[in-house]
């Protein structure tokens, strides 16, 4: 039976949200001061890129897909 766009969606969304959860928490082992060192700036770059590509992969799913119109 072929598969629908929304049966689809719902696979591969969650086969990739569960790789995101999964990288996620890999992530944070890496908080484990016995087996790691770092600064609390390199700790503030990992999270402000995720953050930032949260941002954008979320306004991609906005329903407001207006275009900004020009005006003086």
């Amino acid at each position: 039976m072929k598969e629908d766009r929304a049966q689809r969606f719902k696979r591969i969304a969650t086969y990739r949200t569960n790789e995101v959860l999964d990288k996620l928490r890999l992530l944070g082992n890496l908080s484990n001061k016995a087996n790691y060192e770092y600064t609390e700036d390199e700790v503030n770059k990992i999270f402000s890129a995720i953050e930032i590509q949260l941002r954008i992969a979320k306004a991609k799913f906005s329903s407001s897909k207006k275009k900004k119109e020009f005006s003086l």
